[in-house]
């Protein structure tokens, strides 16, 4: 006669529910998105995100420190030029924001991971992801003579400090065109962190109200992947594996969690999540309505992140996360 069974009885407290939790979610599991503007002493709030804003160096590095004592994983910096051109030169030129503002990061804080997100939207006039052919309208995306400039930006962002390059652009060969150009100016210990299976999402609306990166016209899917498709993320995480990646990303997150779990079998290399402005904003809008305890939405959230497979979560809801997590387990 088997005995009665009874699951259940593994959930009866929290210390033994703690006790037989398999997936663990901790601070140093997330990575902090700033958005990173000229001038000093900013701190201007995007209104589609509540809680992010888009801050000048100073203020980012008071942000930083907070990141730092909370044991964060890191950030990831986005950077908004003063001025924009057809040529994203405020990506690649020695002076970028986002190269200031990592200069200015490493000197303060040397052992804050800093990643460096290397796209071309936020610094071209029209707001795509690379080089257009004169009068096209489309946005069609030139892609071998737009490699070169990631290729270039990666480098500037390498010399500034960046722990970790991370291209989001979804061209084909950027990782290899990166490696290579990062090898030869001697950053072979610089990791790349590719956003590779990248889809052209609805998610990312408040993002480019962040980021300034609207499109000016067409729209990005002719370059991020059909929502519809699953085996092309495998296709695009292993071409982007054997041109060099060190790490890969999925992106959206919460609406691809199957996308997120194949690409974990799929690979051995480490595997993020982008835990994008658009699940982000959805929580704020919804828990300013009192519709939802938003404590425990966001901690649901990323756990099923973590459970899906991703090894780290770049997430707006970093710091309150991390202030939730302490207050269950405080920091020795």
């Amino acid at each position: 006669m088997f005995p009665q069974l009874r699951p259940r009885r593994l959930r009866a407290t929290p210390a033994l529910r703690r006790l037989v939790r398999e997936t663990i979610l901790t601070p140093a599991d997330l990575v902090y998105p700033l958005f990173l503007v000229p001038g000093s002493g900013i701190a201007q709030e995007v209104v589609s995100m509540p809680g992010v804003y888009q801050l000048s160096v100073d203020k980012a590095l008071e942000e930083c420190r907070q990141v730092q004592d909370l044991g964060l994983g890191g950030v990831i910096l986005f950077g908004i030029p003063e001025g924009k051109d057809l040529i994203a030169t405020g990506a690649w030129h020695d002076h970028g924001i986002v190269q200031q503002g990592t200069q200015a990061i490493k000197q303060a804080l040397p052992d804050l991971l800093v990643m460096a997100d290397t796209c071309l939207c936020e610094y071209t006039s029209h707001g795509h992801c690379g080089l257009l052919q004169e009068g096209d309208e489309t946005g069609r995306v030139l892609n071998d003579p737009t490699l070169k400039l990631l290729q270039k930006t990666a480098v500037a962002q390498a010399a500034s400090g960046a722990d970790i390059i991370a291209p989001s652009g979804m061209m084909d060969g950027m990782i290899q065109a990166i490696r290579q150009g990062l090898d030869e100016a001697s950053f072979t210990d610089t990791p790349i962190l590719s956003y590779a299976a990248k889809y052209a999402s609805s998610y990312y609306g408040p993002f480019r109200d962040a980021a300034e990166s609207t499109p000016q016209f067409g729209d990005r899917r002719t370059y991020q992947m059909d929502p519809a498709n699953g085996t092309e993320a495998l296709k695009e995480i292993r071409l982007d594996e054997l041109e060099g990646a060190d790490m890969l990303m999925v992106k959206p997150a919460l609406a691809y969690l199957d996308i997120l779990w194949r690409v974990k079998e799929a690979t051995q290399l480490p595997v993020a999540a982008y835990n994008v402005s658009g699940e982000y904003s959805m929580v704020k809008a919804a828990a300013r309505n009192g519709w939802i305890n938003e404590r425990q939405m966001v901690l649901e959230t990323l756990t099923a992140m973590r459970r899906a497979g991703a090894d780290f979560i770049l997430t707006y809801h970093a710091k309150d996360a991390a202030h939730w997590l302490h207050e269950v387990f405080p920091p020795l």
